[in-house]
């Protein structure tokens, strides 16, 4: 019942979803792709130029027919570049441990297509996710045919998840997590017998927490299935200092400026930001702040915001030079934010002040910077917990408290390395869960019907995050 309702209600809203993703410009590549168009009825809605632009090989599949591949397929789903920088090193070690297989990861979003062709550059091949319209969805298990489909978070899609199971595809959740939103809008009464339907079909769910385990188990999942594994976003390969000075300059910043990055910002939080670093100009003038908006293409809007807040504002796309005195720097370039938080003296994390549920708290902590985020850290709550726990950082609620903070870190040298030592041994001290990912996801594999290639030889973690 469930599954005739849901594809009825889908496709009498498929004409809205496809008027939505042709508006967007950044939805616009590999729509052909994600529809279960391409290399049949491309010419579609004038989608043909864009089945060119779609990152495929020049001849096209049609959607009944697989890929001429010799190995086995291993599907991993990463919406965008947050799930793609976590699961890069599960993809490293699986590949070192299966090199015979050959390894497709999808994503929705162009940071999560160009993150898969940086990372995973000859180890894995990116398509776009195909919408979960059965037509789309049966094209690209009939071209992939997968023996394991991997997912990362919680990307419950009905249609996907049962055809697997349907086929006897087995599929994994990894990295699990059920934000408190999202499970009080599953777990209804009314739609708990759909959601068992659905997490009913997973061969296995490996949870980041307890929290999340005993989530996912409310809404159906055996629990012979689920798993407590951690975060596999500790168990990315720790960075090798130093790091290029000239990507310093590259950003404006001279050597004597200290720099508070804040990443992957929300509207209403910049507001916040920019009020505390006017505040904190009085007692250090050379301080520079940075904003990376978590959707880059909100650059324009932030800019004009940040000069009628009557400050200088620089755009990290094109900065001429370094330049003195206070300003705002823009990070509207895609894949430095990483990197970029080594330069910072002290980092906030997005998402934190306005209720989005925050972002990664972990890519400051990498590199031993003191981190501030506010109280909405419904995404990352066990590691924010953390942090706060061993002192590595700090819980603000506002511009008043952002200055409080912010001072006496830049006042006080000892303090800010000691923090920020404290947020780098959080990392080192919870790795473990790419190790625990890895030997359940094998035993999943091994048993496999549909493995062709038999079991392999183990992977150690330290390997796999070295290639």
């Amino acid at each position: 019942m469930w599954r005739l309702l849901y594809n009825v209600l889908l496709i009498l809203a498929s004409p809205v979803v496809i008027c939505v993703l042709l508006l967007k410009p950044r939805c616009r590549r590999g729509l052909p792709q994600r529809l279960g168009l391409e290399g049949r009825l491309s010419g579609l809605f004038g989608l043909s130029r864009l089945s060119r632009l779609s990152d495929q090989p020049d001849r096209p599949n049609r959607p009944d027919r697989p890929d001429r591949h010799d190995r086995p397929t291993i599907w991993i789903h990463a919406v965008s570049l947050g799930e793609v920088v976590a699961v890069t090193p599960l993809v490293k070690a699986l590949r070192q441990a299966h090199p015979d297989y050959r390894y497709v990861v999808t994503t929705v979003t162009e940071t999560g297509r160009e993150a898969v062709e940086q990372r995973l550059a000859g180890i894995a091949e990116h398509r776009y996710a195909p919408l979960d319209f059965p037509w789309a969805v049966s094209g690209m298990l009939n071209r992939l045919r997968p023996v394991l489909y991997l997912f990362v978070e919680t990307e419950l899609w009905p249609n996907l998840l049962w055809m697997l199971d349907t086929r006897g595809m087995p599929a994994v959740l990894v990295n699990g997590r059920l934000s408190s939103r999202s499970f009080g809008r599953q777990n209804v009464p009314v739609l708990r017998s759909f959601y068992r339907s659905i997490v009913g079909t997973l061969a296995l769910c490996l949870m980041q927490s307890k929290r999340d385990a005993e989530r996912i188990a409310a809404l159906g999942a055996p629990s012979e299935r689920v798993h407590v594994t951690g975060n596999i976003k500790f168990d990315q390969p720790m960075p090798a200092l130093p790091v290029d000075p000239a990507f310093r300059r590259g950003l404006g910043l001279s050597d004597h400026e200290p720099l508070w990055l804040a990443g992957s910002t929300h509207p209403g939080e910049e507001e916040q930001l920019v009020s505390a670093y006017r505040g904190l100009l009085a007692r250090h003038p050379s301080l520079v702040l940075m904003l990376a908006p978590r959707h880059i293409e909100r650059a324009d809007q932030v800019e004009l915001m940040v000069k009628g807040a009557g400050l200088p504002a620089q755009r990290r796309s094109r900065l001429g030079g370094v330049m003195a005195g206070p300003r705002v720097i823009i990070l509207d370039t895609r894949g430095e934010l990483a990197r970029a938080y080594h330069e910072a003296a002290i980092a906030y994390v997005g998402g934190t002040l306005v209720p989005v549920g925050g972002h990664n708290l972990l890519e400051p902590a990498v590199w031993g910077k003191p981190v501030l985020f506010g109280p909405h850290t419904d995404h990352c709550a066990e590691i924010a917990a953390l942090l706060l726990q061993a002192g590595g950082a700090s819980q603000v609620d506002g511009a008043d408290a952002m200055i409080r903070h912010v001072d006496a870190w830049l006042s006080d040298q000892s303090a800010r390395r000691s923090v920020g030592e404290a947020a780098r041994r959080v990392v080192l001290e919870n790795q473990g869960a790419l190790d625990r990912t890895v030997r359940l996801i094998e035993s999943c594999l091994t048993a496999s019907p549909l493995c062709a290639a038999g079991p392999v030889r183990p992977v150690p973690h330290s390997a796999a995050a070295r290639s």
